[in-house]
C-alpha cells in the first residue's frame, strides 16, 4: 500500500485537495465516507461532499470502520475521508462516565494499527483525509480535549507511516513529507 495523509484544518480545503490526488488517477476510485448524518448542517456537508465527486467512483457509507483489503481490493485507489470524523464516531458512543477512559483511547489506536497492518496486504493507494488538531486551541470540553488528544497520537501514527503527508492551509497544500517535501 501507498499511504497519503492529508490534513489541515477545518475547512481548510483537505478534502477537496485529496479528491483531486484521487481524481488524477485513471484507475478506479473507492470514497470511503464516514460521516454520519446527525443534523442539517452535517447533511448539507455530506450532501456537498456527495456532489463533488465523480459518478464512476465507487462509494462506502461506514461510520465505525476505514474499509478493508477485501473490499478495497476491486480499486487501484482508494480516498478515506476522514479518520477525525471515524474517531468522533468511536468516542460520542463512549458512555460519559467512560470519557477519558484510557481503555477506549487504546481500542481506537489498536484498530488503527491494526488496520494500517492489515493493509499492507493492499497494492494500491490510499488516500486518507483527518484533521489537524495541533492548530487550533484547546477544547472548552472534556469530551473535545479527549477528541483532540486521541486524533493528535492517530495522526502522529499515519504520518509515520505515510509515503507522503500534505498540509492544505487555506486551500493551499504543502507536502511536508515525501518526495520534494518542503
Amino acid at each position: 500500500m501507498k499511504l497519503i495523509v492529508v490534513t489541515g484544518g477545518v475547512r481548510s480545503g483537505k478534502s477537496l485537495f485529496a479528491e483531486q490526488l484521487a481524481a488524477s488517477s485513471s484507475a478506479p476510485v473507492l470514497y470511503v465516507a464516514t460521516g454520519v448524518v446527525t443534523d442539517k448542517e452535517m447533511a448539507h456537508r455530506i450532501e456537498r461532499h456527495r456532489l463533488r465527486r465523480p459518478d464512476e467512483w465507487g462509494t462506502l457509507e461506514t461510520p465505525d470502520s476505514l474499509g478493508t483489503v477485501q473490499v478495497f481490493s476491486s480499486y487501484h485507489t482508494v480516498l478515506i475521508d476522514c479518520l477525525s470524523t471515524w474517531i468522533t464516531n468511536r468516542l460520542v458512543d463512549t458512555p460519559e462516565a467512560q470519557i477519558r477512559n484510557a481503555q477506549v483511547t487504546q481500542s481506537i489506536l489498536t484498530d488503527l494499527r491494526e488496520w494500517l497492518e492489515a493493509m499492507k496486504k493492499y497494492s494500491g493507494t490510499v488516500i486518507l483525509v483527518t484533521s489537524e488538531t495541533g492548530l487550533g486551541g484547546i477544547a472548552m470540553s472534556r469530551l473535545g480535549r479527549w477528541f483532540q488528544d486521541v486524533l493528535g497520537e492517530a495522526n502522529q501514527l499515519l504520518a509515520g507511516q505515510a509515503n507522503e503527508v500534505y498540509a492544505v492551509l487555506s486551500g493551499i497544500p504543502l507536502k511536508i513529507k515525501g518526495d520534494h517535501a518542503v
